[in-house]
């Protein structure tokens, strides 16, 4: 199994405080407690990611309840591997990776998400991903 990095606890957090926001600025949401418990164990023991078989059950369906509404694959269909390169230069992940992705955890897939993003050499953290984002060009007149 994987690891969960506090990073993606905090942001489960941070989805679930605007998502269920506290009445009186004290009370806490159910799934707000379960994440918080965990992210106080890590930052108390100076971790910086838990192993999600150890998560408690509410906490961990807290942290899928985020999970849930984030991009499931870092593709963006211009994969390097099928030409033989050891990492996609589309989306930064390694031909392996790319293989097993159906059957990986979802922690296992955050953890290739936190590499790729911290690397952030792959093509869809550059200006190719924002101008596939705008959308097609308009037509030229030739």
């Amino acid at each position: 199994m994987a690891a969960i990095h506090i990073t993606d606890i905090e942001a489960a957090i941070n989805f679930w405080r605007e998502k269920k926001p506290s009445p009186d600025g004290v009370t806490l949401a159910p799934e707000l407690r379960a994440l918080a418990e965990v992210y106080a164990l890590l930052v108390f023991h100076h971790e910086v990611d838990a192993d999600e078989r150890g998560f408690p059950a509410a906490a961990y369906a807290a942290w899928m309840g985020w999970y849930q509404t984030t991009p499931d694959t870092p593709c963006i269909a211009i994969c390097s591997t099928s030409q033989g390169d050891a990492y996609c230069k589309g989306c930064g992940r390694s031909f392996g990776e790319v293989q097993r992705w159906t059957g990986m955890t979802p922690a296992q897939k955050r953890q290739v998400w936190r590499r790729i993003t911290l690397q952030a050499d792959a093509w869809r953290f550059n200006r190719y991903s924002e101008r596939a984002a705008e959308g097609p060009s308009p037509a030229r007149a030739d």
